[in-house]
């Protein structure tokens, strides 16, 4: 029972942890992109 709590909680830390490293790729794509904008109007 203490095992399969242990792999819920590692697989649940696991799903967390990709999604925010998406969230900062998505972040640092926009950031990139504005900055082209920028660079284009410029």
């Amino acid at each position: 029972m203490m095992k399969k709590m242990i792999a819920i909680v590692a697989l649940g830390a696991s799903v967390v942890t990709l999604a925010a490293c998406n969230t900062v790729k998505g972040l640092g794509r926009d950031i990139e992109s504005v900055g082209e904008a920028g660079d284009r109007a410029i």
